[in-house]
């Protein structure tokens, strides 16, 4: 790929779509008015980089001549000083320029639900279910993100079953939408006497949160049943039908919702859950269909793909899809999470790249 080339339409590109963010009728459109200013920003932070690589170059080409046809000393010094300086910084230009080159997704600036479930483990994985779902609320502390749980089953030890939490904030989908999949925990369970280390598994799903004008749920696909929410151990926690179950006809998508003592809130929440359930479906057979954009994920988003290990005793978390180990599991349980998920999005932005490059030279 041409990458001066690239460049320069997107200059001819950046100065129409200014133009049309001048127009004073553009936010009677709210969905065209989003989707323009997201290509503005996008376009505006490529050109400032662009400018920078243009004086870079001109730099290199100003450096090299006065090495040539410069007479004094002291000034050839100099212009090779800044030529060495001015080498450096090209390749890393480019490469910030490349990764730029790679346009927003829309999806980026979702909210999320996530939903956290027990798998292989008993106990053991339920504890872990509460600790991971703890995990990316200090996370999302630290981002200023807000957070709701929205369903949840807890077990007698603590734990939880599955849990349901709603994240809204800035960029949420975008910086955490690589963390659907198998999490594997290593370590010795509190109730383990003999000191053997257990190894159980939990599974993450990061569904973008659809708008209600994404997703249109018809009423007569929906089939609403209500009844007493239980609690751990099938105990009864409330005497009135306040638990609302939605079964999606069409798809067979199941949603049960229990958390609230009010019947009207758990059916709103319900609908929430399933509409994102719905846009993830809708999104995953997009996916399936760009059969070259399946290379850039940095997993095949298969939730039974085992992606992630917690191994206590070392104190190690490793990210098996792109073999990134961090040896600080106790700072990354807290939150600390922004080394592993800029490693994931790198990775995904480079092999996106990778793709927008073949198909620019086919």
């Amino acid at each position: 790929m041409d990458l001066i080339k690239k460049l320069e339409d997107l200059s001819k590109r950046y100065s129409e779509v200014t133009e049309m963010v001048a127009d004073p009728d553009l936010i009677k459109d709210q969905t065209r008015y989003k989707d323009t200013m997201r290509e503005h920003q996008h376009l505006s932070e490529l050109m400032s980089l662009y400018d920078e690589y243009k004086k870079t170059l001109s730099g290199i080409e100003e450096s090299t001549r006065l090495i040539t046809e410069e007479d004094d000393h002291d000034m050839k010094e100099l212009a090779r000083e800044e030529l060495k300086e001015l080498e450096e910084k090209k390749p890393k230009l480019e490469e910030q320029i490349k990764l730029k080159l790679i346009p927003p997704d829309p999806l980026d600036e979702k909210n999320i639900i996530l939903e956290i479930r027990g798998g292989v483990g008993g106990d053991e994985a339920s504890l872990f279910v509460r600790d991971v779902w703890e995990m990316y609320c200090h996370l999302a502390e630290m981002k200023g993100w807000k957070y709701e749980v929205m369903n949840s089953q807890p077990t007698e030890v603590g734990g939880f079953k599955e849990i349901v939490t709603s994240i809204s904030g800035k960029f949420v989908y975008g910086t955490l939408r690589w963390e659907g999949g198998v999490h594997r925990v290593q370590r010795v369970p509190s109730t383990e006497a003999q000191g053997r280390i257990h190894t159980s598994t939990i599974t993450v799903a990061v569904l973008p949160e659809a708008e209600d004008t994404e997703i249109v749920i018809k009423p007569e696909d929906v089939r609403v049943d209500v009844m007493r929410a239980g609690g751990p151990g099938g105990q009864c926690v409330n005497t009135t039908d306040s638990a609302v179950r939605l079964t999606h006809i069409p798809t067979g998508l199941v949603v049960i919702q229990q958390d609230e003592k009010s019947q009207i809130k758990n059916k709103a929440k319900a609908f929430r859950v399933l509409r994102a359930r719905l846009f993830d479906l809708e999104e995953s057979k997009k996916n399936a269909e760009r059969s070259a954009a399946r290379k850039n994920m940095v997993g095949s988003g298969d939730r039974s793909e085992r992606i992630r290990t917690y191994n206590f005793p070392q104190n190690r978390v490793t990210d098996h899809r792109i073999n990134f180990t961090i040896y600080k599991l106790d700072q990354f349980m807290m939150g600390y999470m922004d080394e592993m998920l800029d490693a994931l999005n790198v990775y995904a932005k480079e092999e996106q790249f990778k793709d927008v490059s073949e198909l620019s030279e086919n």
